[in-house]
C-alpha cells in the first residue's frame, strides 16, 4: 500500500529533492495546492494571483517509512517561523504548510507542530490544512535538481 503526503516548505524543487533522499519514498512530484485558481501554471503561481503554495507530493510506503519521519524531514529543511518566505524566495507560494490527506495525518501534524514550538524563539507559522486539488507542475519542474545537476545547491535540504 502506498500513502500520500503533501508539504510546502519554500521552493518546491528543494523540498522534493529532500524527500527523494528518504528510503521508503516511492515517488515524488511537484505542483500546486491550496489556491483558488483552476489548473495554474508556474507563472500564474509566481504572479501571486492564485493563492496556491508550491508543494512536493510524496508517495511513500508506510511499512518502510512513517509519516512522522516525513514530518521530521519537513521541519529540518526549512524555517517554519518565516511567514510567506524561505531564504530569498518571497510570497505566499513559499509558505510553510502541511496538507493532510487523512485525519491521522492531521493529528500527527498538530502534535509535531506543538512539539517543535519549543525549539524556536519565534512562533511557528506553518499552516496545517486539508489537502485539496493537486495541480501537477510541468515536466521541467519535476526532479529539477537531478535534471539540472544542482545537487551542490541542495545541501540545505538534507540532514
Amino acid at each position: 500500500m502506498v500513502a500520500s503526503a503533501t508539504f510546502g516548505a519554500g521552493c518546491f524543487w528543494g523540498t522534493e529533492h529532500a524527500f527523494r533522499q528518504l528510503s521508503g519514498v516511492v515517488k515524488t512530484s511537484v505542483g500546486y495546492m491550496g489556491g483558488h485558481f483552476e489548473n495554474p501554471c508556474y507563472l500564474d503561481v509566481l504572479s501571486r494571483i492564485t493563492g496556491h503554495a508550491e508543494v512536493a507530493q510524496i508517495h511513500y510506503d508506510p511499512a518502510t517509512i512513517s509519516y512522522e519521519t516525513l514530518l521530521d524531514r519537513f521541519w529540518q529543511i526549512h524555517d517554519p517561523t518565516s511567514l510567506n518566505r524561505q531564504g530569498a524566495d518571497r510570497g505566499e507560494q513559499y509558505r510553510s504548510v502541511i496538507f493532510y490527506h487523512t485525519d491521522e495525518q492531521r493529528q500527527l501534524a498538530h502534535r509535531a507542530k506543538q512539539a517543535m514550538a519549543s525549539q524556536y524563539p519565534q512562533p511557528i507559522v506553518t499552516e496545517i490544512v486539508v489537502a485539496t486539488q493537486y495541480w501537477l507542475a510541468s515536466e521541467e519542474h519535476q526532479q529539477y535538481f537531478e535534471k539540472k545537476s544542482l545537487k551542490r545547491h541542495s545541501k540545505q535540504y538534507l540532514s
